[in-house]
């Protein structure tokens, strides 16, 4: 018999979830303390996806991935913006591509599409507390106001980084919690489509200007536009607090950005209009309260955007959930406890990968002697796909742990380490003396 569950939260992983359990059978009601987000306006504060393998996997598993992909763009490589030249840098080793979709727009479909299936939305409904002993949400519209308390069998929190669902969880008794944030932030802006229609800059890529303590990134979209976030420093002097007038923000892009200002004719209106936004990481643990409450998404493991795995790990966390369950079908809280072990320690995974990859998108990926690096790297993981998987690869385009990859590409940065300290490596880097050392290097670290 199915259960009466409860969904904190209509984000992407929230609907998902849903979807996927009233697929199950289950009764699934969605609670949401804004308006239908069908209604919503995204701009300003999102930043787009970057939908991978993890997340089409899960999306397949509920029959969604070919509508998804009718309104997604892939991307096959990195453009790297130099201030005096551009140069690509081609993700897969065998042409893979990470698919730009717009968030607000793909979060708007999920919405109808599980309202197409009988999922039940109750929009304008804040929850002030969660009662996880019971399964009581208590909400009403105001928190001043008395609270209604409604009753499920379970509860999920997929209400983000700043979870209701969360905050109750943390007054139970050895809840640990932490949370951080960088010192750069983020304000979006846009390329918009040209005149005659169409995209100003190629659209099967990744556009990345790296600038080193500061970067601006776009993706495209299916307009033609495309959604550009400028990643920069609160204070110091070049941040977001020392560029304020329209002057100020011309002149610092017409420095460090010249052929994306070309390209941005409301940029003065919009780098006024829109927000400047944190990036946190969240960890927390644990996720779960017996069969009654469990965390999900980003309430659970909040990561910065730098490897494009937030919603891909969301998505994941789902899958793994229903394969918990589906190996305990009438045991939901050996399925939650499976589950919130078998996710934390990838969680933690991702978040520090995807805290590192700034400095490789910002600064690293304007080196020479980084790319020659990954030239070696890919030419030998092509020859030997046994012996070699890059790391970007491991995250990006498989589905082996986020626990494992981390690990692998430690030990693979030091073998690399060792490659690029070699004498004259820039004329001998595609060479057997140089396949070999890698061969034994790998073969140094067994555990490898």
């Amino acid at each position: 018999m199915g259960k009466s569950i409860a969904i904190v939260g209509s984000g992407l992983v929230g609907t998902v979830l849903a979807i996927a359990l009233k697929q199950q059978g289950h009764q699934v009601f969605v609670y949401e303390k804004g308006d239908d987000i069908r209604t919503l306006d995204f701009s300003g504060r999102s930043i787009n996806l970057a939908l991978s393998a993890r997340g089409w996997k899960m999306l397949n598993r509920v029959g969604l991935e070919e509508k998804i992909r009718q309104f997604g763009i892939p991307m096959y490589q990195r453009a790297i913006h130099h201030l005096t030249k551009e140069e690509k840098q081609p993700y897969g080793i065998h042409g893979e591509a990470i698919w730009a979709v717009s968030r607000g727009g793909l979060n708007k479909k999920l919405v109808e599409w599980a309202e197409e299936v009988g999922v039940e939305f109750v929009f304008n409904t804040p929850i002030w507390s969660v009662d996880s002993k019971r399964g009581i949400l208590y909400m009403s519209e105001q928190e001043q106001q008395e609270w209604r308390a409604i009753t499920h069998d379970v509860i999920f929190g997929a209400d983000g980084a700043y979870s209701k669902v969360r905050s109750s969880l943390q007054r139970r008794s050895r809840f640990e919690y932490q949370q951080s944030y960088l010192p750069i932030a983020y304000k979006e802006l846009v390329i918009p489509a040209k005149k005659e229609g169409g995209f100003a800059i190629n659209e099967n890529s990744f556009h990345i200007w790296p600038r080193k303590d500061f970067m601006l990134i776009a993706l495209p979209n299916m307009d033609g536009s495309f959604t550009c976030t400028l990643f920069m420093p609160y204070t110091g002097e070049v941040s977001f607090d020392s560029i304020k007038t329209d002057t100020e923000v011309t002149a610092f892009f017409d420095t460090y950005f010249p052929d994306a200002l070309q390209l941005m004719p409301d940029l003065v209106e919009l780098y006024a209009a829109n927000p400047v936004n944190s990036l946190v990481t969240t960890t927390c643990f644990p996720w779960v309260y017996k069969d009654k409450v469990a965390l999900i998404g980003d309430a659970a493991h909040a990561v910065v955007p730098f490897y494009g795995q937030g919603l891909n790990a969301g998505l994941e966390d789902v899958n793994v959930l229903l394969d918990c369950l589906a190996a305990h079908p009438q045991d939901w809280e050996g399925a939650l406890d499976d589950y919130q072990h078998a996710r934390k320690v990838n969680a933690d995974a991702i978040a520090e990968l995807s805290y590192r990859n700034f400095r490789e998108m910002s600064e690293l990926t304007a080196n020479p002697m980084f790319l020659l690096r990954k030239k070696i790297e890919s030419a030998f993981a092509k020859k030997y796909p046994d012996l070699w998987l890059p790391l970007y690869d491991r995250v990006t385009f498989s589905e082996g742990s986020y626990q494992e990859a981390l690990a692998i590409g430690d030990q693979q940065a030091q073998i690399m380490d060792v490659i690029m300290a070699m004498a004259a490596i820039e004329e001998k880097w595609d060479s057997p003396e140089i396949e070999e050392k890698i061969k034994q290097l790998i073969n140094e670290n067994r555990g490898f």
